[in-house]
């Protein structure tokens, strides 16, 4: 499974269909609004959204930025994943 990296967003699609997907739009200044999860029904259950927010830490890190979280599903991973907590704003 590939996934695609593009401005906010982060993704793993397969004959046109999105499988998998992250969103971050920007929210101010070097800080992004982590909003949105989706896991198709094929692929859930199989670490593919916590394998989403992985990577999301990645580019963040890689690109200097910080989120705020809405998504219920990111803030549950940031929840148990502490040692991404510095890349917050709480």
């Amino acid at each position: 499974m590939e996934f695609v990296t593009e401005k906010n967003r982060i993704f793993c699609a397969e004959g046109g269909e999105t499988l998998a997907e992250v969103t971050f739009p920007d929210a101010g200044d070097r800080t992004v609004n982590i909003d949105h999860t989706y896991v198709s029904e094929k692929l859930r259950g199989q670490g593919v959204a916590g394998r989403l927010m992985k990577l999301t830490a990645d580019e963040l890190r890689r690109t200097g930025r910080r989120a705020v979280l809405t998504c219920s599903y990111a803030q549950k991973w940031w929840d148990a994943h502490e040692e991404e907590a510095d890349l917050l704003i709480r």
